[in-house]
């Protein structure tokens, strides 16, 4: 195929110079109705390319196929079978890639270091969780992806789990061995599902992580917001082989899916496949240099420790780690990445990704340059001077990896939508969370709807928001209590 062509960014210049004049949805009529005050934040140009896609860029039948053509360029350009575009983010594209290998009450296999979207996933479905242990890294109370061995030992426990879903590249930057754990899966006879959301640019340079589609997975999904080109909410799910059919997959993307995509999502999409497949070598080249270099800076100052392969790769670790998720630890400065990464914005407008109890995380991309790698050096250089302010920090009771485990007492979905009350966190414990409550960024839960709390996790989750962490999905966010089924 030509893979100098963007179809639907060049229909979407079609439809400027020949524009239509709509009696149809969006009810703007491009920009005309909006708001002035509206237009002159958001631009007229957002307006403008906000049309509708069948009726407007494409015919009333779709007869163009410019969207498929568009989807068509993307898996050739990675390599997979067939290629979905999303306008609702991955949390939508696992969501489909998860019913389409199981259904209400059957088993999935699934790394307990999932997404809050994966568990949502769960209880939507009514699929029963059979948890995937990630390798806990006790020391730096950090975890990676679920080792290959572990996923096997699962299989074999579970012979009638439909499949296995996986996270990597975790928001910390590691990932796992995803082609044994493809092996593992394909000797069982089951798909491999990689929420890939953090990895969009991985196949478009040598030198970072292999990504899923290379590795063997079955169905992968990528966030091409976080690391590639494209506005909020943009996603990409890639399919290969015969173990999921894509007939399947497209119908329950549709089932969770709009019927009102965005153009503008979808034409970033196609070009920034474009923009990858001509330059993304040579961007992603001089990102991994801009790296290098950083995290050496960073590494250099008194009080800050950037993790590397080094840190975070080796057995009973993660098998891979993507320099451009600058991850440091800053415990050396006796504060936490929760007042770190509040200081760094106030005082030097960094918008930071990470911040935990003791890290925190500069996420590169091949938009970044020495003016703004220099912007960094600058604030964190700033912070190691000026940590004195920042302390004394509230501690974070983080507990031993064992003491993170919770016992699933019932299905995600029977605790979410089944009777419900709300109790003080002082009188939680033993009970079964009938809510998601998780540290947000990253995203993953430390306690999910049908798992029975402890005093450890609620004492975790509890000193954690005194000492800065936001856990927004909770139905009382300073979790002064915490929703529990009724039954005990």
């Amino acid at each position: 195929m030509d893979q100098s062509q963007a179809p639907l960014l060049e229909a979407l210049a079609a439809f400027h110079a020949n524009p239509l004049i709509p009696f149809t949805p969006p009810g703007h009529k491009q920009g005309r109705g909006a708001d002035p005050r509206v237009l002159e934040t958001l631009g007229a140009a957002v307006f403008r390319s906000d049309v509708l896609a069948t009726g407007g860029l494409d015919d009333r039948t779709d007869s163009r196929g410019i969207l498929q053509h568009a989807q068509e360029l993307m898996a050739e350009a990675v390599g997979a079978d067939h290629t979905f575009f999303s306008t609702c983010g991955s949390s939508l594209s696992v969501k489909a890639a998860m019913l389409a290998v199981a259904g209400p009450h059957e088993k999935l296999l699934v790394g307990r270091d999932a997404h809050k979207s994966v568990v949502a996933g769960l209880i939507v479905a009514g699929i029963e969780p059979v948890w995937v242990e990630p390798s806990w890294d006790a020391r730096r109370h950090l975890a990676h992806p679920p080792a290959a061995e572990t996923v096997r030992a699962a299989l074999a426990e579970h012979p009638d789990a439909r499949g296995v879903l996986v996270t990597s590249p975790t928001p910390y930057g590691t990932s796992a061995d995803l082609r044994a754990i493809a092996e593992a899966c394909h000797r069982a006879d089951r798909p491999l599902i990689v929420d890939e959301a953090w990895g969009a640019h991985l196949p478009f340079h040598p030198e970072l992580p292999q990504w899923a589609m290379a590795a063997g997975a079955d169905v992968c999904v990528t966030s091409v917001h976080k690391m590639g080109s494209a506005p909020e909410q943009s996603s990409v799910f890639h399919l290969q082989g015969s173990l999921i059919d894509p007939a399947v997959l497209k119908q329950r993307e549709d089932l969770l899916g709009t019927t009102s995509p965005s153009v503008l999502v979808h034409a970033a999409l196609d070009g920034w496949r474009r923009q990858m497949v001509q330059h993304g070598r040579t961007l992603y080249g001089r990102a991994l240099a801009l790296a290098a270099d950083v995290r050496a800076r960073i590494d250099a100052l008194d009080g800050f420790h950037v993790h590397g392969r080094e840190d975070f790769c080796g057995p009973g670790l993660a098998a891979d780690l993507d320099p451009l998720q600058v991850i440091i630890d800053i415990s050396g400065l006796g504060t936490t990445g929760y007042r770190a990464g509040d200081w760094l914005r106030s005082h030097h407008q960094l918008g930071l990704h990470v911040c935990d109890h003791r890290r925190i995380s500069a996420q590169l991309t091949h938009a970044d340059d020495d003016t703004t790698a220099d912007a960094l050096l600058h604030g964190l250089t700033e912070l190691g001077a000026l940590a004195a302010g920042l302390r004394p920090a509230r501690q974070v009771q983080v507990p031993d990896p064992g003491g993170l485990r919770l016992e699933q007492a019932m299905l995600p979905r029977d605790a979410f939508f089944g009777p419900t009350e709300q109790v003080p966190i002082e009188k939680a414990a033993g009970r079964i969370a009938a809510e998601m409550l998780t540290p947000y960024p990253p995203g993953i839960p430390a306690a999910l709807p049908g798992e029975r709390l402890t005093d450890e996790v609620l004492d975790y989750l509890r000193s954690g928001v005194a000492a800065g962490m936001l856990v927004p999905d909770s139905a009382d966010p300073g979790l002064t209590s915490v929703r529990v089924t009724r039954t005990p």
